[in-house]
């Protein structure tokens, strides 16, 4: 199995290039991601979709409901759960607990407190305004 990020030359494998997500509120929804460090247009927060580019080359999208809905006039959003899971690595441990305690402190709700999780990362789990389940992690010293 290779490790290559893109298609051979010459392949017409598909790559992955974007990370999309459904949202109730794109502010709300940005406000939360920008907290993360990731810097979208404040123009965006009343677009129906908002996009920012990743390191690598990834991009990561935000949908409304509305452009769901037009894509699929039966789309329905999902039910109980995490629907979509994103992971952000942060500045050692204590970051991993600090970021946590900055996002619940602003009323995000805490999925998981932080832990030291048996495969060796600092790890805990919060909630994006949709219920998106979004996990902070960074290696134990």
């Amino acid at each position: 199995m290779s490790n290559e990020t893109h298609p051979a030359p010459g392949s017409t494998a598909p790559r992955l290039a974007a990370i999309g997500i459904v949202v109730a509120d794109m502010a709300a929804s940005l406000a939360f991601y920008r907290r993360l460090g990731l810097a979208v247009p404040a123009e965006a927060d009343t677009a129906p979709h908002a996009e920012v580019a990743l390191p690598g080359g990834l991009r990561l999208m935000w949908d409304t409901y509305a452009v769901a809905r037009s894509i699929d006039p039966e789309w329905t959003p999902p039910g109980s759960g995490t629907p979509t899971g994103l992971a952000f690595e942060c500045a050692g441990p204590a970051g991993v607990d600090k970021v946590y305690a900055e996002l619940t402190a602003s009323g995000y709700a805490g999925e998981k407190e932080p832990w030291d999780a048996p495969w060796g990362q600092r790890y805990a789990v919060v909630q994006d305004p949709d219920g998106h389940g979004v996990d902070l992690f960074a290696a134990m010293a």
